[in-house]
């Protein structure tokens, strides 16, 4: 656990600029609009350790997957995200010499990333042999205009005389850190001075995957008016001068405004028409006027979304930092796109799209923002279900294997035991269906597109399964669940109670589902009854002497202990062992029964919830980041409070404390929902099945208050406790019954219950 930020309900701020913590400060301050993002690398460049990292939401390359034993079904290819062109450069000189906060000194460093806003703001003061300039930089990625982002550089000589110079540019020269021997993925078209663009595009592939092409354009705005310095360019690189000498009490401000245009949207040979269209709109406002709207968007967005906690600054800030990241991610305003486990931040984790989205994204979604975001959700799996259907048919099955990892549906990632082992998200893409449709109420998706996926999946799973002989049952063989610690299990119980609801909730739809659709799905009778009986005979490992289910056949054969006796200076386990050494642990990475405990909670008794979470938690070592939401959940419905708000201040603050100390390569996105689930699931007992939504809350020791909205069928709802009392009240939208702590209330348009 590191905390390299004060605690500010609404900043995330520092005075301090450790080279060790370098990585670190990037990732926290990353920013982005959902279009695009990047890290909080220096405008003026930094010579020391650092990730520099800009994103375009769905560019990608295919590279080459690369293993010493090939297997028959590997991918051809390996998809990660790709380090975009630079546009934040700002290189300063002073005096002839150039600024470098690795080297130079300097005093009053202050960074600041405001969540109100998603402003990211840095001041220094530069001290010179015979100057010092304090330089105040601000920037945005604008929620307006997408394709544009706004960087503004202010300069106040402070002592001495000050020759300074800056060096706004374009550059396209970029490698991914993670580039095999380090390699290139863009290739430069042009470069035009006149129209201040540099183009660029994807180097060729061979598998077919489209190439991207990407266009950058700058102008500079000097004092709050349009400038014109010296353009000069090279191969894939654009640079334009500004520079004067100012007096001890002098100032200047620089304004860097950038539109960035991708092949996604506007094909190639239009692209300098429509950046130049964006620029004129873009800088027909001020820095000022268009931070004022971008920040509009940020107030709506608060207004629905917020949760405020009074008695925990930290788990204030925790909370606060991740719907920001997760909007600045993902708001639902392009459907081609994902939620991406590193979003802008970093990249590691390759690929736009993990099952996260559907166990952990969707969910909080579903009230924080309007139905059709989280449906847009639901569409790009759809959408890729040739892709789905192509990865089962390489693993010689039937129906759809949905992707690990993937940008296009094609699973693009190159670790057996996740790729083709970890199959249980395909579950997850079926259960997000069913929490659409349990939520909402509407049944349009599930009985038109959301049955194609369901019968898609039960179609995977009812070829997966094999029918034992000796045990008469159902079995799932050679599998690897949720907790990533046990590859290759043979009846992964979560894996097969899953599999198990998939089928039966498919079965469910059907009779409900278009007939049109259903005529071309060809479901047939036989098929159905087969079904039926895999649901009926599906074998669930358990131990009846322990009152558990158990992870996988042979669990109990590994030498038992809890995580509590590992040596500190041993962990994360997994930056101090071997893999050998992990596998054969009893350590389990984050929730597996659990996460089938916490999906299907309404069927398990509060008993079977409590023996199993006693038993399988203190073995847990919650190195997930996916790991401490759900244990934090499930410890509020069994009624252990302490280790509730334990579990929530991980899953809070995961990134801000970097607790599993692997921030440093980027945020992790998608499991920050996490910190949502649990408030709003576990303190406030919210739950949804069976057409009935309910609270049972409980305030947390310490906390005096806390509060939070959430949308539900067409209503807006705001939720307040304390110790004294719980108050529901109907903001918006028709009537309702909700069940508070066991007792139905009915609530009226303005109505409030306490």
């Amino acid at each position: 656990m590191k905390r390299i930020f004060s605690v500010d309900p609404w900043l995330i701020q520092s005075h301090e600029l450790k080279p060790e913590d370098k990585r670190l400060q990037e990732s926290i301050t990353a920013i982005g609009n959902g279009y695009m993002g990047l890290r909080g690398n220096f405008e003026e460049g930094y010579s020391g350790d650092k990730l520099q990292g800009t994103y375009l939401g769905g560019v990608w390359f295919p590279d080459k997957t690369v293993v010493g034993w090939w297997k028959n079904g590997y991918p051809k290819y390996f998809g990660k995200v790709i380090n975009a062109p630079s546009f934040i450069d700002m290189k300063l000189v002073v005096n002839g010499h150039k600024v470098d906060l690795a080297q130079d000194s300097y005093q009053n460093f202050s960074l600041t990333l405001d969540l109100h806003q998603g402003l990211l703001s840095r001041s220094f003061i530069y001290v010179g042999n015979d100057t010092k300039v304090r330089f105040t930089f601000r920037r945005f990625l604008s929620n307006v205009i997408k394709e544009a982002a706004l960087i503004e550089v202010k300069a106040d000589v402070l002592a001495g005389q000050a020759t300074i110079k800056l060096d706004a540019s374009l550059d396209g020269n970029v490698t991914n850190e993670d580039s095999n021997y380090g390699d290139r993925f863009w290739q430069p078209i042009s470069e035009d001075g006149n129209e201040h663009t540099i183009q660029m595009v994807t180097k060729p592939n061979p598998y077919g995957v489209p190439r991207f092409t990407v266009l950058l354009k700058q102008h500079l705005r000097l004092n709050g008016a349009a400038y014109n310095g010296d353009v000069k360019t090279a191969t894939g690189i654009i640079s334009e001068n500004w520079e004067d000498t100012l007096q001890a009490g002098q100032s200047v401000r620089i304004e860097k405004d950038v539109i960035v245009i991708t092949s996604r949207d506007v094909v190639p040979d239009e692209q300098v028409e429509r950046a130049a269209e964006l620029m004129y709109e873009l800088q027909a406002k001020s820095f000022t006027e268009n931070l004022t709207e971008h920040t509009a968007v940020w107030g709506s967005r608060w207004s629905a979304s917020d949760v405020v906690i009074d008695g925990d600054e930290a788990a204030q800030q925790g909370i606060r930092f991740n719907i920001a990241q997760l909007f600045m991610t993902y708001h639902g305003e392009d459907e081609r796109l994902n939620v991406g486990p590193k979003g802008f931040t970093g990249e590691k984790y390759g690929g736009a799209t993990y099952w996260d989205t559907e166990a952990y994204v969707v969910p909080m979604y579903l009230a924080v923002a309007q139905p059709q975001v989280t449906r847009g959700l639901l569409q790009y799996r759809h959408d890729q279900l040739p892709g789905a259907y192509h990865n089962a048919r390489q693993q010689g099955l039937k129906g759809a294997l949905f992707p690990m990892v993937t940008f296009n549906g094609i699973e693009c990632h190159n670790e057996w035991e996740i790729t083709f082992e970890e199959i249980h998200r395909n579950a997850a893409v079926a259960f997000a269906i069913y929490q659409y449709t349990a939520y909402t109420g509407d049944e349009s998706y599930v009985n038109h597109d959301g049955i194609e996926v369901l019968v898609a999946i039960s179609r995977f799973w009812a070829d997966r399964v094999h029918y034992s002989q000796h045990q008469h049952k159902y079995m799932i063989h050679g599998v690897t669940g949720p907790n990533e610690y046990e590859n290759n299990v043979n009846n992964n119980w979560y894996t097969n109670t899953m599999a198990a609801w998939v089928l039966q909730y498919t079965l469910a739809r059907i009779p409900h589902a278009d007939h049109d659709v259903m005529q071309g799905l060809a479901v047939t009778d036989e098929e159905q009854a087969y079904w039926r009986d895999i649901v009926d005979n599906m074998y669930f490992p358990e131990d009846k002497k322990l009152g558990i289910f158990l992870q996988n056949d042979t669990f109990l054969d590994k030498e038992l202990r809890p995580a509590s006796s590992i040596p500190e200076d041993e962990r994360p386990i997994n930056q101090h062992w071997s893999w050998d050494r992990i596998l054969r642990s009893p350590f389990i990475k984050q929730a597996d029964v659990l996460q089938g405990i916490y999906f299907l909670n309404d069927r398990f008794t509060l008993d079977q919830k409590e023996r199993n979470y006693d038993f399988y938690e203190p073995l847990t070592v919650h190195e997930s980041s996916l790991s401490a939401s759900v244990h934090s959940i499930l410890a509020a419905e069994l009624g252990k409070q302490d280790k509730a708000v334990e579990l929530y201040a991980r899953t809070a603050r995961l990134d801000l404390d970097n607790y599993n100390n692997d921030t440093t390569d980027g945020l992790h996105i998608t499991s920050m929902t996490g910190s949502w689930l649990a408030i709003v699931q576990g303190f406030a007992g919210m739950r949804y099945d069976h057409n009935q939504l309910r609270f049972k809350p409980f305030i947390p020791h310490g906390w005096t208050h806390y509060s939070f909205k959430l949308n539900y069928r067409g209503r807006l709802l705001a939720v307040d406790v304390t110790a004294e009392k719980t108050q529901v009240e109907l903001l918006s939208g028709d009537e309702l019954d909700v069940e508070l702590n066991g007792q139905i209330v009915h609530l009226e348009r303005g109505d409030v219950h306490a």
